[in-house]
């Protein structure tokens, strides 16, 4: 009767610490969809971006280039989200550049078109950084779970491997030289 209790005990114990990590790596895969989701929106903006401001910005055509050319291989689909993670780095810092280019042209920052557009790529910028966030705490969470004894054995049986978090990109991490902003 004791053995019966045991066991019952040790099977509830294991189920818990299965549907826990099956629910941990759900929470992961479903933080990064919305990413993904985000970043579809992000890439859907760019075309609209390039052709408001292509016409202005001459000087920048390669940068502009770049542009489409990376958001033509985000959209490709087929890539890991170390790849995504990556890729999403540098489209930041493109995109970056090529607003800090648009301080050279009044013209282009008198366009209503433009500004619209840029309003929404600003918006889509912060949700696509509340995205991050709410990405790298789940996978957080799902790192310390299967890397935590008791629940680090059935992550192995399961063969869970550890998730890698959105980091942000060395320039972003720098810290900024007012003195130079104020310079422009």
């Amino acid at each position: 009767m004791v053995l019966l209790i045991v066991l019952v005990v040790v099977g509830l114990v294991v189920m818990g610490m299965y549907n826990g990590l099956i629910a941990k790596k759900n929470q992961v895969e479903n933080a990064f969809a919305s990413i993904d989701t985000m970043l579809k929106k992000r890439y859907d903006l760019i075309p609209n971006l390039v052709a408001s401001v292509q016409q202005y910005m001459q000087h920048e055509q390669k940068t502009l280039v770049g542009l489409t050319e990376m958001r033509a291989r985000a959209v490709s689909g087929g890539l890991s989200p170390q790849e995504t993670a990556e890729l999403d780095q540098k489209i930041t810092k493109t995109l970056g550049g090529i607003m800090v280019a648009v301080e050279n042209y009044p013209d282009l920052k008198a366009n209503q078109n433009f500004l619209q557009l840029q309003a929404a790529l600003n918006e889509t910028e912060e949700q696509i950084s509340a995205a991050r966030r709410a990405y790298n705490a789940s996978v957080v969470d799902y790192n310390n779970a299967i890397e935590m004894f008791p629940t680090s054995i059935m992550a192995g049986m399961m063969n869970y491997q550890r998730k890698v978090v959105f980091t942000a990109a060395e320039a972003e991490r720098g810290n900024v030289n007012v003195k130079e902003l104020f310079k422009k």
